[in-house]
């Protein structure tokens, strides 16, 4: 029951179901200086339930940006048949790495290797916790991530990068075979000229070439997130992996958005310039649909909700296929 969304009711969604949050999950590993950091969020029910491996991004927040962020998108994925698995990346103000380490402030590299030791840990896990025992699916992988997580799951799914200020970061690949859809969520466009001065000086690594990308996925932007502060394309900038990544075959484009896509970041938050229970509904309701059938060919749910958006709920925004 939300008492807050109208337009946003005409897109389908399951019945909602209790959620256990299981904080911290620790996972050791000699190349880091202290454990990484995950929650877990998963249905209380249910067997053969995919994963969802939630990279979180780089806002102005102090806690948002980690595992105990992003609460209005990781319990809307659990409540529907998702296990979620959220680390704290190294970028994070609340437990990441110092800042004065080499590859400060986004440590874009680190972001991309806790995602694949989660995988490489993820039997032991679930294993390790009671309530998840048995309980996943491990073929069935998902990566979703916003702004520079975004980012981070398109190197996932087969971007390169080339780090201007690293001559060993020239057209690097990180791809991960065991990661099977993805969702960019406002992801950062292309390099060079596109960058703002500041970014260009600031953040060389985002220089992404996604012509490697070939993993299908969503792209999705909002139509007012305008980003001078990385950019001088404005919104258009967020459809560049859309256009050059041969895997992102659609892009949704939410009205009247900007770069919190309606609050996925945390209710009332000042993460979030477009709080609005609509567009986050509908970011939860039409990702969630995508991913859903992206894991059952059987399964119609995508199909529903992109009709529906192109009928009664055509006022949240709209999709475009490659």
């Amino acid at each position: 029951m939300n008492n807050l969304i109208d337009i946003a009711q005409h897109l389908p969604v399951s019945k909602a179901e209790q959620t256990i949050s299981i904080s911290p999950v620790l996972i050791e590993s000699s190349r880091r200086p202290h454990p990484l950091e995950l929650r877990i969020t998963a249905p209380v029910k249910g067997e053969n339930l995919p994963v969802v491996l939630f990279s979180h991004g780089d806002g102005p927040s102090l806690y948002l940006p980690s595992k105990d962020g992003y609460g209005p998108l990781v319990n809307f994925y659990a409540e529907h048949g998702f296990v979620v698995i959220q680390p704290t990346h190294a970028n994070s103000k609340v437990a990441g790495f110092d800042s004065n380490k080499s590859d400060a402030p986004l440590f874009w590299r680190e972001r991309v290797n806790e995602m694949k030791l989660i995988l490489d840990e993820l039997e032991n896990i679930e294993s390790g916790i009671p309530a998840l025992k048995g309980r996943i699916n491990h073929q069935n992988i998902a990566a979703v991530g916003h702004s520079m997580g975004g980012q981070t799951v398109g190197m996932l799914l087969g971007a390169h990068l080339t780090d201007s200020r690293r001559i060993k970061d020239r057209d690097v690949s990180t791809f991960e075979p065991r990661i099977k859809v993805g969702v960019l969520l406002a992801a950062p466009g292309k390099g060079g000229d596109s960058l703002s001065e500041f970014a260009r000086t600031n953040f060389t690594e985002l220089n992404p070439d996604f012509r490697y990308l070939k993993t299908q996925a969503l792209s999705v932007v909002g139509d007012a997130d305008n980003n001078t502060f990385m950019s001088i394309k404005g919104p258009e900038w967020y459809t560049d992996p859309f256009k050059e990544a041969p895997g992102i075959d659609l892009l949704l484009t939410l009205h009247g958005a900007k770069h919190g896509l309606g609050g996925i970041a945390g209710y009332d938050a000042k993460e979030t310039s477009d709080e609005s229970p609509d567009t986050l509904a509908a970011t939860q309701r039409l990702t969630w649909a995508y991913l859903k059938s992206a894991f059952d060919s059987n399964d119609f749910t995508w199909e529903k909700a992109r009709n529906q958006l192109a009928g009664p709920a055509r006022s949240l925004g709209h999709i475009t296929d490659k």
